[in-house]
């Protein structure tokens, strides 16, 4: 559909209700911040009404400028809130969740591009949570694999990165330090680093892109060996943004996600309102990883009672 109407299918009303803002106050008391509320994600009511969120780390200003994203870009000027992690813990405890998503702004201005920060968040945030399922949604660290390991050595449950659009549109979509190739090359070097870790990707459709470039990146991502793909619509934030060229409809959206399950994903969560951390789509990851560990854990006594 042209993108001169916003269609019905993508009407979502104001976010309200009582653990709304509970929520909401409880991140502001601890100074920290929502991708939810700075990329004005249009599930923040299903998600924060759910009681879920998702944090993001290393404060709100990006040091990359791409053209689809709300965040504000800036200099962050090196400094980090070394508070973070013990009060991403503690808010973690207060909300009584299974499953969690970390992400941050991108940090180029730090040495590690702010990768031993979200290690200590994830090592803290599982000792004060046990049980809890910790999935991260990383930059790039700008190819740094030393950075990536150890972000990966902290042990989450899911690492996420994003190719966020297709391999033509990357050049006028991400900002230039963000490459197609490179996104790439972070997912496959997390399984190298740790073969059994799930690993994810998100897809921005509505930007001009052709079905069979969608189809190239899903095949790119799967000779990658990511597990979990988001497809969503993106959504103009303001005027200073990429425009939307058409609005995708929710049967294109079907057939992509058919597309994906037929190339080898083991989840594929694809709708106009969907978002690379997105509520509906947790549930099944949980209980995916939930039960490889019960196999993995009845294979181990399996052969310890061969042995013996």
């Amino acid at each position: 559909m042209p993108a001169e109407q916003k269609p019905e299918w993508l009407t979502v009303g104001p976010p309200k209700g009582q653990n709304y803002q509970d929520l909401k106050d409880l991140f502001r008391n601890l100074n920290l911040h929502t991708v939810c509320e700075e990329a004005h994600c249009p599930n923040v009511q299903e998600c924060w009404g759910g009681g879920t969120a998702t944090l993001m780390l290393m404060g709100d200003t990006c040091s990359r400028a791409c053209r689809f994203c709300m965040v504000t870009p800036g200099k962050p000027q090196g400094a980090l809130d070394q508070l973070e992690p013990e009060n991403v813990a503690f808010a973690l405890s207060q909300m009584g969740l299974t499953y969690v998503v970390l992400t941050s702004v991108d940090r180029d201005d730090l040495p590690d591009g702010g990768a031993s920060h979200f290690a200590s968040t994830i090592r803290l945030v599982k000792e004060r949570n046990p049980g809890l399922l910790v999935e991260v949604l990383i930059p790039d660290f700008q190819g740094d694999l030393d950075a990536l390991k150890l972000v990966v050595d902290a042990r989450p449950d899911v690492v996420a990165h994003n190719i966020e659009t297709t391999m033509s549109l990357t050049p006028s979509v991400r900002d230039p330090r963000a490459h197609y190739w490179q996104s790439l090359s972070v997912l496959k070097n997390v399984k190298k680093l740790t073969p059994h870790i799930y690993t994810k990707s998100s897809i921005m459709v509505g930007l001009g892109e052709k079905e069979e470039e969608v189809r190239q990146a899903m095949v790119h991502l799967r000779q990658a060996d990511v597990d979990f793909l988001t497809v969503g619509q993106y959504l103009r934030p303001s005027s200073r943004h990429l425009k939307v060229v058409d609005y995708v409809h929710p049967a294109q959206f079907e057939r992509y996600r058919v597309i994906g399950e037929d190339l080898g994903f083991r989840y594929v969560a694809s709708g106009p309102l969907v978002r690379s951390s997105y509520k509906a789509g947790e549930y099944f990851i949980r209980t995916t990883i939930e039960t490889d560990a019960r196999r993995r854990q009845s294979y181990m006594t399996s052969e310890v009672e061969t042995d013996v």
